[in-house]
């Protein structure tokens, strides 16, 4: 498995400035990471990682993510065949988010609503009033005869 550095070992210069990669996990012992697509550079999803998903990620070159909701281990597109191949892994400058850059498998859906991306919806606003709109990003595949295994 791989290993990351404390960042609490590191002075603000090395966490900043340094080659030691030292993730800064919350409290809930969770990173953020926003997932883009490779070519296109659409986001298609926010997700978060704990530390052995990280590993994982890295080890397998496929995206692993935690599911909050479940409290387990979400290996992306297990059940849809919706793989996420790593194609790049960057971390912010203090090292508490991370961007990851995928090859999209499958049928290019990384949404487990069937589309290619989570931001399927704009927020739009009329007078004091906020409410979505759908930007007509179509479903890749059917989500309920997908997980319905």
């Amino acid at each position: 498995m791989i290993s990351f550095a404390d960042p609490k070992t590191l002075t603000h210069d090395e966490l900043e400035e340094g080659s030691t990669f030292a993730p800064r996990f919350d409290a809930h012992g969770l990173i953020t990471v926003v997932t883009v697509e490779d070519g296109s550079k659409d986001v298609l999803m926010v997700a978060h990682m704990n530390a052995e998903t990280l590993g994982l990620t890295l080890e397998t070159g496929i995206a692993h993510y935690w599911s909050r909701s479940r409290q387990s281990i979400w290996k992306k597109g297990e059940t849809s065949g919706e793989m996420q191949e790593v194609v790049d892994l960057r971390t912010d400058c203090d090292q508490d988010c991370l961007v990851m850059t995928v090859r999209q498998t499958g049928r290019g859906a990384a949404c487990h609503t069937g589309r290619k991306s989570c931001f399927y919806r704009r927020i739009e606003t009329s007078g004091h009033t906020a409410s979505l709109a759908d930007t007509g990003l179509p479903r890749l595949f059917d989500p309920a005869t997908v997980y319905s295994k």
